[in-house]
């Protein structure tokens, strides 16, 4: 039972299952299968298996569960299951709950990933439509008899829009649909989201939950009844569990996820600020800038502009490529979340499938620079961010 710790002691002592040896650290299980005493304890195990009983890896591991508990603690929610990435958790997410003639409203502003998914179930028969998240009155509209969920990023890739999750909830719940948020720029730190009515919170732990680029992963948080029902039944079939030694990478992690992501934070805010008004720029974005948009949205939804800032270049691609290889500190990759400041170009690389209509749509100029800031120093980071800004 969840003691009544706050956040950060919470990310360290939460879910730890020691074995006989005492040991201090989380410990590592790296078996695929377990042994049972007897044929008749086997039976009883597949019919009815307890929270400390394990079957096979792809349905359980105490290591993986350890993980499931802690995730679930600082979430708020029941249960967790863990996958495989954070992709798995959204298609375990989606699919475990929609079957052919079913109908998503989903917001267009998204990772392309999470995009081809829900084409692939228009594919078998699921009805999908696509509004602009930031606008309820959309949402609303989208609304059919056969509705069955609502899906959003609640701070969106790249473009960090920021999408209202009480708005949203109270449409879906007053039609019978359920509202799944993925919450992975929020990162769990400035997350409300149980509490702002999402019913099913999906996160990539391969980002801030890892932080040290070493393991992909993913979680979907819920309540017991869905999370141990269709969830599991789903992703334990399908083969999208997480692996326990990822799960035990994700678990060291977490140790240090409360200090990272708001020094992270508090450096983006530092970043945005300096970086507002260039003239290389079309306009910073971000969500803890008084000019963005949603800004009032993110202070009430998150407390927080997050540590994700994002830049548009006057000068396009051709910019935007001059801009990135001007930096020192910051690197190019498509991954974010990380200890180390990340950029990378959304239009040529996370989001180079969609057309060229489908990024305009949602505001992915070629001038677009996607920037995860890390824990390095706020003024080394300054400066190299606005010295590449100087450079173009």
């Amino acid at each position: 039972m969840t003691k009544d710790w706050n956040t950060r002691t919470k990310l360290v002592h939460e879910g730890i299952r020691r074995s006989q040896y005492g040991e201090m650290a989380e410990a590592l299980f790296l078996t695929q299968g377990f042994v049972y005493p007897s044929a008749e304890v086997a039976e009883e195990r597949f019919l009815h298996a307890g929270p400390d009983e394990f079957i096979y890896a792809r349905y359980g591991n105490p290591t993986t569960r350890m993980f499931e508990d802690r995730i679930a603690a600082i979430e708020g929610t029941e249960d967790a299951f863990a996958c495989a990435s954070g992709m798995a958790a959204v298609n375990a997410a989606l699919t475990s709950q929609v079957k052919a003639g079913d109908h998503i409203v989903a917001a267009r502003q998204m990772f392309g990933s999470c995009l081809y998914v829900l084409k692939v179930l228009q594919g078998f028969g699921v009805e999908v439509t696509l509004v602009d998240g930031t606008q309820l009155a959309e949402w609303d509209a989208a609304i059919k008899p056969n509705t069955k969920l609502c899906f959003f990023e609640s701070v969106s890739n790249p473009g960090l829009e920021v999408i209202d999750i009480t708005g949203v909830a109270k449409i879906a719940h007053a039609h019978g649909a359920k509202l799944v948020v993925d919450n992975v720029f929020a990162s769990p730190v400035f997350s409300n989201a149980v509490a702002q009515g999402a019913d099913i919170i999906v996160y990539s732990t391969t980002k801030h939950i890892d932080g040290g680029g070493r393991a992909l992963g993913g979680v979907v948080c819920g309540d017991r009844e869905f999370i141990r029902g269709p969830l599991e039944t789903y992703a334990k079939h399908t083969g999208g569990a997480m692996s326990p030694y990822h799960a035990w990478l994700h678990l060291s992690g977490m140790q240090t996820l409360d200090l990272r992501v708001r020094a992270q934070a508090e450096s983006a805010a530092k970043v945005a600020k300096a970086a507002e008004g260039h003239p290389a720029l079309n306009r910073s974005i971000y969500p803890g800038l008084p000019s963005h948009p949603q800004h009032d949205l993110a202070m009430a939804q998150m407390g927080s502009g997050g540590t994700m800032v994002a830049l548009d270049l006057k000068g396009g691609k051709e910019a935007a490529f001059k801009f990135l290889n001007a930096l020192e500190i910051v690197k190019i990759s498509n991954n974010l979340g990380d200890a180390k400041s990340i950029a990378t170009h959304p239009a040529t690389t996370t989001h180079k499938n969609l057309t060229e209509d489908e990024r305009a749509e949602i505001k992915i100029t070629p001038g677009m620079v996607r920037i995860s800031i890390g824990i390095e120093d706020g003024d080394d980071l300054v400066k190299d961010i606005v010295g590449a800004l100087d450079a173009v």
